[in-house]
């Protein structure tokens, strides 16, 4: 399923193109999920649930914070979200592919090409999909790059997923996590970490993303070996 967002300042405008998605939608497993009224707010919201939108049609002539400019100001925290540029006027389309636009749309849009958009949006995330983690909370469904993840641990029933800038918790058990990410290395019963993050091993403890995590005595052994390779470039 792809989960979709609008973002326009006319009411109008989001309308028509709600309208022309729905119609495909029908079709298929999308969902559009939220509406923005504008760049800014589309900013705040994103930069605060980190891939809980897969797929954003955003206007390019907005009042507050016109659509180019929201879209540099997103490509600062997520390189991942694809974005589409809706446009009255082409003399925009280029300046699109400068971060990273997956197409754009001329109003009014066509049900033909928002279908061929779709159609791709959903290939190239199936692609993706061996690269991410995603997970539900109380707050909405989150997709994360396994690449931004340092470690996973675990306190009972809460699993809580370490990045560089943020923390999020989820029910679960680490052991269901731990066969979701082959590449992650068990070294205590509470730890899984992102050995590409580590950054100091020691005797009976890593180092990753600042922190300091104990290693325990049963998992010692093969946890430093596949680290110390990984370290090397040897990989698994």
């Amino acid at each position: 399923m792809i989960r979709i967002a609008i973002c326009d300042d006319e009411l109008e405008a989001r309308e028509n193109l709600r309208f022309q998605l729905e119609k495909i939608i029908n079709e298929k497993q999308e969902e559009i999920v939220y509406e923005f009224s504008g760049g800014g707010s589309a900013v705040r919201w994103l930069g605060s649930h980190p891939g809980e939108i897969d797929l954003l049609f955003l206007d390019v002539e907005m009042s507050d914070l016109n659509g180019m400019e929201t879209a540099r100001r997103i490509r600062e925290f997520n390189r991942e979200l694809k974005i589409v540029f809706v446009t009255g006027y082409r003399d925009y389309v280029f300046d699109g592919y400068k971060v990273g636009a997956l197409d754009y749309v001329m109003k009014p849009a066509e049900t033909k090409r928002l279908r061929g958009i779709l159609d791709r949006a959903a290939e190239l995330l199936l692609q993706e999909s061996s690269r991410m983690f995603s997970f539900k909370n109380s707050d909405g469904t989150y997709r994360l790059p396994f690449s931004e993840i340092a470690f996973f641990y675990s306190d009972r029933r809460l699993v809580t997923v370490v990045t560089e800038k943020k923390e999020y918790t989820f029910y679960g058990k680490l052991d269901e996590v731990e066969r979701r990410t082959e590449e992650f290395v068990r070294i205590h019963q509470r730890y899984l970490v992102n050995p590409d993050k580590v950054d100091y091993v020691g005797h009976d403890e890593v180092h990753v993303a600042g922190k300091c995590l104990p290693v325990s005595r049963g998992m010692k052994e093969q946890a430093m070996s596949q680290l110390a390779r990984n370290m090397l470039g040897g990989g698994f």
